[in-house]
């Protein structure tokens, strides 16, 4: 199985379109505020911290490159060419490798398990913004990816953060200017409800570690000048000591 044709193209467009300075994208907070506190959570549960570090879904790589400055080999992968072409641009340095991958192609998991091995995995906001019948087979391949004894960190917006963007998106003026190209490129984030996301996982043949909430930092704000923190849930999940 592989993502529709649909969610291809939305993704294409959203990031052919997307500026390339930093911030410029609505999740594209620092990594201070994004996978500096996630990895927190993430380092002391790994059971083996010498293992490659994906980042699926990886976008512009601004989170990626970050990671790579704390494990020797990290790799981020995202279905859109176009996601992928600013993650390269700004990485001159080369701290990361970035490749195309689809996720949700069983196949395509498995050749980079028999290419990498067990990996540990870092996922931030992909499973909500992508097509229901694509997202049981995106938690398949993580658990293909982490193999034995792997870890992954998988974080969604929860159900509490869709009133709130769709607050967001009947403004008077107008949805906030970062915001307004996910919806129109027809993008449909915090779209899975909380308990959908342990049974994707459960299915997977996969164990919860630990779990617990986080408010997820955007680099929109509001009129006030606070910045918009949308309310996220976290999993560690794998296989080994589950």
């Amino acid at each position: 199985m592989s993502v529709t044709s649909r969610y291809r193209e939305a993704w294409e467009g959203f990031w052919r379109e997307a500026p390339g300075e930093v911030g410029a994208v609505i999740w594209d907070a620092e990594p201070a505020l994004t996978a500096g506190p996630h990895l927190a959570l993430f380092e002391p549960h790994l059971a083996a911290s010498d293992l490659p570090v994906v980042d699926v879904g990886c976008g512009n790589g601004t989170q990626t490159r970050y990671l790579a400055d704390r494990f020797p080999h990290v790799l981020g992968v995202d279905l859109s060419v176009a996601a992928l072409a600013h993650a390269r641009h700004a990485d001159p340095a080369d701290q990361a490798e970035f490749r195309q991958l689809d996720a949700a192609d069983k196949g395509a998991a498995e050749q980079l398990h028999a290419e990498l091995g067990d990996v540990n995995v870092y996922m931030r906001g992909v499973l909500h913004q992508c097509e229901p019948d694509d997202r049981q087979a995106l938690v398949d391949s993580i658990a293909t990816l982490t193999g034995e004894r792997g870890r992954a960190f998988i974080v969604e917006l929860s159900e509490a953060a869709r009133p709130i963007l769709r607050a967001l998106a009947r403004l008077p003026e107008g949805p906030p200017p970062k915001l307004a190209p996910v919806f129109a490129h027809g993008i449909a984030p915090a779209e899975v409800i909380d308990d959908a996301v342990p049974r994707y996982v459960a299915a997977a043949g996969l164990g919860i570690v630990t779990s617990g909430e986080l408010p997820l930092a955007t680099t929109e704000f509001h009129p006030d000048g606070t910045r918009i923190e949308l309310p996220s849930k976290w999993l560690v999940v794998g296989r080994a000591g589950c």
